[in-house]
């Protein structure tokens, strides 16, 4: 500091001191608020309700900061040039219909009014836009239903050129969080490896593709694929109502029955899931019992049965699978009754 100065003719020092003083009150100032410069200062930026947004579909932007900011600026980090980007803002941004244009890397800023600095830029946010090219196909290996500790792997398929696959699994509150990726290289499928099923790998996927010079332009997410541990409590049993094997055109209906209080029974044929859960009630001699009607029995019914038991609250538990059921439809429709015959001879 130039003391001397202070009384000199020029008024230079004067200035010093004005300086100085507003100096310290910008200190304390952001010493109020608990950063040592604004410069430090970021908000936050998030996306609801998701940052990966269907095409079509519109996505809010928040900019979050617990500071007096009253205008925030957004900015896309490729340098696009979007409408609604121009301008100051309170701190929500609605994007949308999203396009193609709108996929990409967002950052928001607050402007801070006691000093007039804006702030630092938040950390990106990646909004991912979807639907841009065709669904890929989505299959569990050996299969979608795993004993426990078992190994599975998902692969996703593409009949295009997709050079990037990414898995996303549902979490508990039914949002599908992403599980990992893969570079492909342009081949059509990806394998990921779940490795050894427990508790948190099981759960619902979906997959999507990508190019990697566009890594936020993705394909609609494929179909849902379920993975399921069994093994986790003990088998029910599996009947035919009036035996296994039927005649042609007779109703068929299977038992699936447990000691066990489950609240869910699955029907699976030739190990194949047919994605009817049903409720059980109490069957003849008290145990839980649930009834899977499949109608008139056709050739097409034949085949080997089995049954499983969960419980709502863990729906990708399931029991052991029952003893299998053998179900045998044979033989044609009963001729028709003298009555019926008597009609059309007429």
């Amino acid at each position: 500091m130039r003391v001397q100065g202070a009384w000199g003719p020029s008024g230079q020092a004067i200035s010093d001191g004005l300086f100085l003083l507003g100096f310290c009150v910008s200190l304390r100032i952001w010493a109020a608020v608990g950063e040592s410069s604004p410069a430090l200062i970021s908000p936050s930026l998030s996306a609801w309700p998701s940052p990966v947004v269907p095409l079509g579909q519109t996505v809010t932007l928040r900019c979050h900061f617990h500071s007096p900011f009253k205008i925030f600026r957004l900015f896309k980090r490729d340098g696009t040039s979007l409408p609604e980007l121009q301008g100051h803002h309170v701190n929500t941004f609605t994007l949308g219909p999203v396009t193609r244009e709108h996929a990409g890397s967002y950052t928001c800023s607050g402007f801070y009014w006691s000093v007039s600095v804006w702030s630092t830029h938040s950390d990106p946010l990646q909004i991912v836009v979807t639907g841009v090219f065709t669904k890929p196909s989505i299959s569990a290996h050996p299969g979608p239903l795993v004993q426990e500790g078992k190994n599975v792997t998902i692969r996703c398929h593409s009949p295009l050129s997709l050079d990037k696959f990414i898995l996303h699994q549902e979490d508990s509150t039914g949002h599908f969080q992403r599980r990992g990726e893969r570079f492909t290289g342009g081949n059509a499928s990806a394998d990921f490896f779940i490795g050894s099923v427990i508790s948190g790998s099981a759960g619902s996927y979906r997959c999507y593709g990508s190019l990697s010079r566009s890594p936020y332009e993705w394909s609609a997410p494929s179909d849902p694929v379920d993975v399921v541990i069994t093994g986790l409590s003990k088998k029910p049993s599996l009947s035919a109502q009036g035996g296994p094997v039927v005649r042609s055109g007779e109703n068929v209906t299977l038992l699936c029955s447990s000691e066990s209080a489950f609240d869910q029974f699955h029907l699976l044929r030739e190990g194949e899931n047919l994605g009817r859960p049903l409720t059980g009630g109490r069957g003849p001699r008290g145990a839980l019992q649930a009834e899977f009607p499949l109608g008139p029995g056709t050739p097409a019914h034949s085949g080997v049965y089995s049954c499983l038991g969960s419980f709502t609250r863990s729906p990708y538990s399931w029991s052991d699978p029952s003893d299998p059921l053998l179900l045998s439809v044979t033989g044609e429709e009963p001729p028709p009754g003298p009555a019926f015959l008597l009609l059309f001879s007429r």
